[in-house]
């Protein structure tokens, strides 16, 4: 059985590489999920509140962009629009994939903790005298976030996670940059292994993050009812 020598130094070699290509995977994840994210409150809004058609648009969105597959949706973006007129690049291709993506699960999540607010809280908002608004923010949108946070923070690292897979479509992230280093140096097990930790790192930073705006969020709220912290 031939014996393998580790070499790492294809790693040290092309860091800058590595380095740049995980710039642009925390680029596009951060973005998709700040752009997902407002996608899926309207949706859940409307979803909830809005009218019969409005409804009906958002449940066909969100069942049709459930059960396809990411790269399916990014491949009709990327290869389908051209076709149709509309010129984009590869990374705004990606953007938009993922957006769609994560706004139609998220939309579920959102939806979900809007549900969850007692009817109660909204009728007493309304006799309180505040508007139609201020109840959506205040009462309803607010603590339907605070109850959904944990999945859609977890949410949004897969979102990260699942990135990777914009590589198919010319976007130079880190996958893309780990699997140009492997065809030019053939060190397949060290090149992986190496961007695996580094996903490990941007998945635990980011829950960090995530952990970090919950906390600036929503930690008034629940000293303000006397419940502790997660």
């Amino acid at each position: 059985m031939p014996s393998y020598v580790f070499h790492f130094g294809a790693i040290v070699e092309n860091l800058d590489r590595f380095l740049a290509g995980a710039w642009v995977t925390i680029h596009l994840s951060l973005t998709a999920m700040l752009i997902g994210l407002a996608l899926a409150i309207v949706c859940a809004l409307t979803r909830s509140y809005g009218p019969r058609w409005g409804r009906w648009i958002v449940a066909t969105y969100v069942e049709v962009i459930r059960n396809t597959p990411l790269l399916v949706q990014l491949f009709v973006i990327f290869f389908g629009l051209p076709d149709l007129g509309v010129r984009i690049t590869p990374y705004q291709a990606a953007l938009l994939g993922i957006v769609i993506n994560l706004g139609a699960y998220a939309t579920e999540i959102v939806r979900a903790g809007i549900e969850a607010v007692p009817r109660g809280q909204i009728e007493a908002g309304r006799s309180l005298g505040l508007t139609r608004i201020q109840v959506l923010r205040l009462i309803v949108l607010m603590p339907a976030i605070e109850t959904v946070y944990p999945a859609l923070a977890s949410q949004f690292v897969l979102v990260m996670l699942g990135s990777s897979i914009v590589s198919m479509i010319a976007v130079e992230d880190l996958s893309a940059v780990a699997t140009s280093v492997q065809s030019e140096t053939f060190r397949a097990f060290e090149v992986y292994a190496a961007i695996g930790v580094i996903y490990l790192a941007l998945a635990l930073a980011f829950r960090m993050l995530l952990g970090s705006v919950d906390r600036v969020l929503f930690e008034s709220r629940r000293q303000g009812r006397g419940r502790p912290q997660r």
